[in-house]
């Protein structure tokens, strides 16, 4: 099969364009504006497959969209390109807007006048699967879960513009008949993660002994799915998925921010003791503008429809994921020393 997936060059991405290409054989074109939160090496083990290809593009530049349509003649794409870190879309609301909004209909034009050039047969076959996010569905209450059929609430400029891209694309199949399926997932972990997020940046600022910053009091709930799971749930929606339907994807691990800080503390005692425990490096901070108290997945749709569940046990993955970070200085270290060096994002909104 031949899939366009944009953003590729991503957290998500690397591990879904990894997992295409080495574990099912798939030809892939990844398609990526290299922004900062891209970096290629996290798919040099692809340097040399044949069956990858690296088109360096912005998905809003409605020419080279089209002209990767034309060359690569795809028969799927996953679209996964994104801002996504929070704390710069209160810092820049305009750039989520112009990549999540005008980039997702950029990708759908182009989808949409490549689907219509096909025979009848591979029409049938042709799928477009956007990619997306819980936090379009706002704040839960305490014991709570989303499912496909919850209220779409965003809070931020970031899940607002991903609610729009969300909109858009489910427009394009009702309007159009292109054959999308929408996915929104729960936090992600696991390695390659720029070090902007919460895990990424709590590992290294406790590799170098900082202060690990937590936002208010810590009890801010999340649902969190290690990348891979959530890859292979990807390759599920689209190879099994309904045409027009939506699936949630979590990884049934709902933890607290202060849980999982103290969690990857405890795996820092045990694979880099010092002679302290790391948990004196816990400090509390400010909290983040409109900080959504709790997020959380029920994916029984996706489960019971796909075949499809997460597989890693979210302490022996989160600890897994230290030990990666310790073993790939030379993936992190340029970012840390380069364009992100650890700072707080998002107070000047």
């Amino acid at each position: 099969m031949r899939i366009l997936v944009t953003g590729g060059c991503g957290f998500i991405g690397s591990a879904l364009v990894l997992h295409l290409v080495n574990d099912l054989g798939h030809d892939v074109c990844t398609l990526d504006a290299m922004t900062y939160a891209a970096n290629p090496v996290s798919l040099a083990p692809l340097a040399d497959n044949p069956r990858h290809r690296l088109v360096e593009a912005d998905i809003c530049d409605r020419a080279a969209v089209q002209k990767a349509f034309a060359d690569f003649k795809p028969e799927a794409v996953m679209h996964l390109a994104a801002e996504s870190h929070v704390d710069r879309s209160i810092t820049d609301p305009g750039a989520f807007v112009r990549t999540n909004v005008i980039g997702t209909q950029t990708m759908l034009d182009g989808a949409r006048g490549h689907y219509e050039t096909l025979p009848e047969a591979e029409r049938r076959t042709f799928r477009f699967l956007h990619v997306s996010t819980d936090e379009v569905y706002g704040s839960l209450p305490p014991d709570a879960f989303f499912t496909e059929e919850s209220r779409y609430d965003p809070r931020s400029p970031y899940s607002a513009s991903k609610a729009a891209s969300d909109h858009l694309a489910r427009a394009w199949h009702e309007t159009y008949g292109l054959p999308v399926l929408v996915t929104n997932c729960s936090n992600n972990y696991g390695p390659r993660h720029f070090p902007e997020k919460l895990i990424p940046l709590m590992i290294l600022n406790a590799l170098e002994g900082k202060k690990l910053p937590v936002y208010g009091d810590g009890l801010n709930e999340r649902d969190w799915i290690h990348v891979e799971d959530h890859a292979k749930g990807l390759v599920a929606v689209l190879e099994r998925g309904r045409i027009g339907e939506t699936y949630l994807l979590g990884g049934r691990a709902v933890r607290n921010n202060l849980a999982v800080v103290k969690a990857l503390c405890a795996a820092f005692d045990r694979l880099r003791p010092q002679g302290a425990p790391h948990e004196q490096l816990i400090s509390f901070v400010a909290d983040r503008p409109g900080h959504d108290r709790r997020y959380a997945i029920d994916c029984t749709k996706a489960e019971t429809e796909l075949g499809w569940r997460p597989q890693k046990t979210f302490e022996q993955a989160l600890e897994e994921t230290v030990a990666w970070y310790l073993g790939n200085e030379g993936w992190w270290r340029p970012i840390r020393e380069g364009r992100y060096k650890g700072e707080r994002l998002g107070l000047n909104g």
